[in-house]
């Protein structure tokens, strides 16, 4: 499913026009983002937007690492990263399982 497709199921869902379903979807998506990009120093303090029964988006630190060049072989460090990621809720679970 596209972006396109979601925004037609979600109007048929919600009894939306396709033109609000897809603001409701912008603005959904522009809200996690503003929020995932907050800034924290402690990782206790990382954002997160938890949506009971569906899922937790947070915000994870990866640490630098070293890696290899596929072309050259040549040993490279890779940047420290903080990377957005996303965990299943019980309900969405439950329902993909069952």
């Amino acid at each position: 499913m596209n972006k396109s497709e979601l925004i037609d199921a979600m109007a048929d869902a919600s009894e939306l026009t396709k033109a609000d379903a897809g603001r409701a979807l912008d603005a959904f998506m522009s809200s996690v983002t503003d929020e995932l990009k907050r800034e924290y120093t402690d990782p206790k303090d990382a954002p997160s937007v938890a949506l009971v029964g569906f899922g937790t988006f947070t915000v994870k630190d990866r640490a630098e690492r070293k890696g290899r060049n596929p072309q050259t072989g040549a040993e490279i460090t890779i940047q420290a990263a903080k990377i957005p990621s996303f965990k299943a809720g019980k309900g969405l679970k439950d329902s993909v399982n069952g």
